[in-house]
């Protein structure tokens, strides 16, 4: 039986990728933080294993994969999806430090401890028997081009991408993959937490006020009609399974737009079309 980790379940991308698996003869074991949420989540969906895990805290992560590896007999784990994550919006200038720090602690260095804490079962350890599993890190349209107001985020983003490429490239010897996928605008959970941000207005008193106040209306809006979570899920089971994966997924509506275009584009062009649209235009 197939079977896959996934971090940050509770809700979102990570919960839709547990209930869709599941439903597909995978053995999935779903990380949370909360028991409770554990508990809602095996209620809705018998065949999930709720595990206790926090990406930033290394004893749940190694009781996690002592867990895991006890199910697992002497088999090898077939994916760990790195999907716990968070994001909050911004001016670099003036967002605080303990922010920032947080999104590379759960986005980078949470999603790496979990990687060496399962990769002995995806793999390194080479006394498991079946075939080598896959490291699937969920990295975001903002990996790969960083807009203003969502810079800590974008960071951890980019940095996941240089990360699973590298990661790619050494693991290759135990047969490991490292794949990554890039979604863009997902109805999704994580951004209820920036809506919550933008009622307190922590910028309200800045020149970037009005600015961050457009950005992320747009951005909620974007989030708003966005793609399903489910439709995510089936690309990470296509990443998980296909003969010949790729390495690298983008997905989610105005891909050509908002990926392939915005990425080819001169970086002093996109600068100016951001300080239009969120009037942030330099002095004459």
């Amino acid at each position: 039986m197939k079977s896959v980790v996934i971090t940050g379940a509770s809700t979102g991308i990570g919960r839709a990728t547990a209930e869709y698996l599941a439903g597909r003869a995978w053995r999935v074991f779903a990380g949370v933080r909360k028991q409770a949420d554990g508990d809602t989540l095996k209620a809705a969906n018998p065949d999930v294993h709720p595990l206790i895990l926090d990406v930033t805290k290394p004893n749940q992560i190694a009781a996690a994969a002592n867990e895991v590896a006890t199910h697992l007999g002497g088999e090898k784990l077939g994916g760990l999806v790195n999907n716990a994550g968070v994001a909050k919006i911004g001016p670099l200038a003036l967002q605080p430090l303990d922010e920032i720090r947080q999104h590379f602690d759960i986005n980078v260095l949470g999603l790496l401890a979990s990687v060496q804490g399962f990769a002995p079962l995806l793999g390194m350890d080479t006394e498991r028997t079946g075939p080598a599993g896959r490291i699937i890190n969920i990295s975001s349209f903002g990996g790969r081009m960083a807009p203003p107001f969502l810079s800590a985020y974008s960071a951890t983003k980019h940095a996941v991408e240089s990360l699973t490429d590298s990661l790619r490239r050494e693991l290759v010897m135990f047969g490991i993959d490292a794949i990554c996928i890039a979604p863009g605008a997902v109805k999704t959970p994580i951004w209820d937490k920036a809506e919550e941000d933008e009622k307190r207005e922590p910028y309200a008193n800045t020149r970037w006020a009005e600015p961050v106040r457009k950005f992320t209306k747009g951005f909620l809006d974007a989030g708003e009609n966005g793609w399903p979570a489910e439709d995510i899920a089936k690309i990470i089971e296509t990443a998980l399974s296909d003969p010949a994966p790729k390495a690298h997924y983008a997905a989610g509506p105005e891909k050509l737009v908002n990926y392939s275009i915005a990425r080819r584009l001169p970086k002093r062009m996109l600068d100016k079309g951001f300080a239009r649209r969120f009037g942030m235009e330099p002095p004459e």
